[in-house]
């Protein structure tokens, strides 16, 4: 094998280089491999892959465990010959048992990987301990790790803490954040918040992404480190710039929402579409929300919301169903809005969990099934979703239901009219007004129909209004009663026009000119 270029001339190399070769050629090992090293690197002389596996090669013949780990890392990479791990493998494994720490290591991986030979934890952790034991960091980071995971050894998080700890005091970033992730959760060590934030800030200053990520968390919620914003989109650029998914999204989030920085959709999107690219569920949900409210490009939102839902995220899958049920960006198909109402639902969705119960209950897209409608309901109203819970009280309380259970239904409407839920809260003063499953209150049942009142429920104004004009519930007041049945009037409640014109012809004229010049400033 030519050792150069033929253009090139002896002028061109230094003396050392030819000092070495001379060497080289006599056979001298060391010569050889760190003419390969000069070759690999191009230091001074023409870089080639070729030459630097010719030399390394003729070293690592002769044993040299500097020249079989480099021949082994060239395999590995694919760096002058194929991408060959069994290959690589077997270079490690000759300086390995040489006790040269760093082809132990590269060794271990392969084995943890099952790389070039059969996966085996077991010896994963045996050359893992060699290299560790010579104070590789890198080795002992992954001792860490196995005994953290348990991976080829029992579970051990005091074990675990204690590698990391080597690793992380040689400056190793990668064991800097996994000592401050212990000392967050408190596994193997008594938990530490601001301990595991000093650990975290180490690796984030030495570029470690995960770090900066989680240290940028902290900023943007104030969590451990006081709020700050800037700091925050400081850390997550860092991250993001490095490929970083969470936090390529995170920063668009910040830009989407304007939050320590003017709002920038733009920049927002940019930011979505990197994430996005790399296969960042949340992202690609995002870009479906855009180009579905933004642009109103349906067929591309389709595509993102597709992404997304292929992976699992729920979000994306229930708004895939409605793009479907709407026929939105493609045809119309019950049926496959179903199908991804399903897999959110499935998955904890509470709207998809709640409009599978409306479409049970009232069979759209699916045989009528109240008792499939109920479960539904339920599982959302589990989730503190004000309409299920109503749905599901209004299911217990029909004769023909499911579950025919009046006073379940009472304890639903109370679940949903606590959280402002308007038609609940207009059960609730039935109830009450009626005597129905709770003791007979017309007080009660005028603070209730005033809060479903005073959201625009038109049949709880016309109530409020004939309580305040009989002073049933509370204080006799026609002025307060014309102002109900004015509003009950206007939504088109029956019986409201003629109760309003009783009301108005007991009051007097000056009253009555008073309180419709109230009407009037609120209809203005």
């Amino acid at each position: 094998m030519p050792l150069a270029d033929p253009r090139y001339t002896a002028a061109h190399y230094t003396a050392d280089y030819l000092r070495l070769k001379g060497l080289a050629e006599k056979g001298n090992a060391n010569a050889q491999h760190s003419l390969g090293f000069m070759h690999f690197n191009g230091q001074g002389i023409e870089q080639s892959y070729a030459l630097a596996l010719h030399w390394y090669g003729l070293a690592a013949a002769q044993g040299l465990e500097h020249a079989q780990y480099n021949l082994g890392v060239m395999c590995q990479k694919g760096q002058g010959v194929p991408q060959d791990f069994a290959q690589a493998a077997h270079w490690y494994q000759q300086a390995a048992e040489q006790g040269y720490a760093a082809a132990q290591y590269n060794l271990g991986w392969l084995y943890a990987k099952g790389q070039g030979l059969a996966q085996d934890s077991g010896q994963a952790m045996l050359w893992f301990s060699r290299a560790a034991e010579q104070g590789d960091a890198g080795a002992q980071n992954n001792l860490g790790m196995m005994y953290d995971n348990g991976k080829g050894v029992p579970q051990d998080f005091v074990q675990a803490i204690a590698w990391y700890r080597k690793a992380a005091d040689q400056g190793y970033a990668r064991a800097q954040f996994n000592l401050g992730l212990r000392y967050d959760n408190g596994q193997g060590v008594r938990q530490d918040r601001q301990q595991a934030t000093a650990w975290m800030r180490k690796a984030a200053e030495q570029g470690y992404a995960p770090a900066q990520f989680n240290l940028a968390l902290r900023y943007e919620n104030g969590d451990v480190l006081p709020q700050d914003s800037r700091q925050a989109i400081t850390w997550y650029r860092r991250a993001a710039e490095q490929g970083h998914a969470s936090s390529q999204f995170n920063l668009g989030l910040i830009y989407d929402n304007g939050q320590g920085v003017p709002c920038d959709k733009q920049a927002a999107l940019e930011w979505y579409v990197k994430a996005a690219d790399q296969g960042h569920a949340a992202a690609q949900h995002n870009l479906g929300l855009h180009h579905e409210h933004g642009a109103q490009d349906y067929t591309q939102a389709q595509v993102f919301y597709r992404q997304a839902a292929g992976q699992g995220f729920p979000a994306a899958q229930y708004q895939l169903g409605l793009l479907h049920e709407h026929g939105q960006g493609m045809p119309a198909d019950a049926q496959e809005a179903i199908f991804w109402y399903r897999k959110a639902a499935d998955q904890g969705h509470v709207r998809a969990q709640f409009d599978l119960g409306l479409r049970y209950e009232h069979g759209q897209g699916v045989p009528q099934d109240l008792s499939l409608a109920l479960e539904w309901y339920h599982r959302a109203a589990e989730q503190d979703y004000a309409p299920a819970q109503y749905m599901q009280g209004v299911l217990h309380d029909r004769d023909d239901g499911p579950a025919p259970d009046s006073q379940l239904a009472c304890a639903c409407y109370c679940r949903a009219a606590a959280q402002g839920h308007s038609l609940a809260q207009f059960a609730l003063g039935l109830r009450h007004d009626n005597g129905q499953d709770v003791p007979q209150d017309y007080a009660a049942a005028w603070d209730w129909y005033a809060l479903a009142a005073r959201q625009g429920h038109a049949r709880a104004q016309m109530n409020l209004g004939l309580m305040a004009a009989s002073g049933q519930g509370g204080p006799l007041d026609l002025q307060q009663a014309y102002i109900w049945l004015s509003m009950a009037a206007a939504a088109g409640v029956s019986g409201a026009e003629k109760s309003l014109r009783q009301t108005a012809a007991r009051m007097r004229e000056t009253d009555l000119a008073r309180v419709r010049e109230q009407l009037a400033a609120i209809a203005g």
